[in-house]
């Protein structure tokens, strides 16, 4: 005779595995300024790959142009022997990406631009539009971040939640081997792992990508020409903002396989109610393991 339990019916002589209870992990402002974060940051994206596309080419420095040698990044289309190749130049070692930067499209109409159209928005080249969407997107994510820092200073959520305290820096190796070995331990707090990773997302790249954008506006360098120097030039300024933006989408990426690797279900559930169930993917392991 099977045991009902709330995953369902088991079979007999099995005993029944109690699944860990739901705890409320994320408040509405957390959630709701998760959510406007990840629209704000794909369109911040695509039209700052848009924007790069005028001029695809990255430098260190105050000027740039043909007198000065002086670029970290730059994708160039070529001709070679066989025909037109797309290259793209990185501290000085050239690889040929041909039919993803620099070149792309088919053969019949090759686009010479340094990101394809579909990674873009708009897709043909726009820079105006790129930039009016580029600029409107970033003051909404400042505005979440200012929303997000003032409600979690508010309940608690930054100093419990994001705040690395003494403890965490001595747990987080072993943290960091577990997540390496896809053990989670989610409970109703964060692990070090992820304190770390946040803290670092809100205390390094956010600031510095906001910053180094503004250090590229000419009325911003008037308003605050300090900030300028901070950067060491407008050029600068717009590597550092490229650098953090390829930081971010790696960050992106590796949350999304953590979410998926912990379990997309409760993941998801937690960034919509609110409510996440602890435990749940180990849980999920050692059902797997006993199976």
């Amino acid at each position: 005779m099977a045991s009902i339990t709330e995953g369902g019916a088991m079979p007999a002589g099995k005993p029944a595995r109690a699944k860990g209870q739901l705890v409320y992990r994320q408040s509405i402002f957390t959630r709701v300024t998760h959510w406007v974060w990840a629209v704000a940051l794909f369109f911040l994206l695509l039209t700052g790959l848009q924007i790069f596309n005028a001029h695809p080419a990255l430098y260190i420095g105050e000027e740039s142009g043909f007198g000065y040698d002086n670029a970290v990044l730059r994708m160039q289309a070529g001709n070679t022997p066989e025909g037109p190749r797309g290259f793209t130049t990185i501290l000085g070692q050239k690889f040929d990406t041909t039919g993803l930067f620099a070149m792309s499209g088919g053969e019949a109409r090759p686009q010479y631009r340094g990101f394809p159209a579909w990674m873009t928005i708009p897709s043909f080249q726009d820079l105006a539009t790129g930039r009016v969407v580029h600029f409107f997107f970033a003051w909404i994510l400042v505005g979440a971040l200012a929303i997000w820092l003032a409600a979690s200073l508010a309940n608690g959520h930054f100093w419990r939640d994001i705040v690395l305290k003494r403890r965490d820096f001595r747990e987080l190796p072993r943290d960091i081997v577990e997540h390496l070995k896809f053990r989670f331990n989610h409970g109703r707090s964060y692990s070090p792992l992820q304190k770390f990773a946040y803290a670092t997302v809100f205390f390094v790249l956010f600031p510095l990508i906001i910053l180094s954008g503004l250090a590229m506006s000419p009325g911003m360098d008037t308003a605050w020409p300090w900030l300028l120097d901070a950067f060491g030039g407008r050029q600068t300024a717009r590597t550092i903002h490229f650098a953090v933006m390829v930081l971010l989408v790696l960050f992106f990426v590796i949350h999304i396989v953590m979410v998926i690797l912990a379990g997309p279900v409760n993941g998801l559930r937690s960034m919509i109610s609110g409510y996440s169930r602890a435990g749940a993917a180990q849980d999920s392991e050692k059902e797997k393991a006993d199976g």
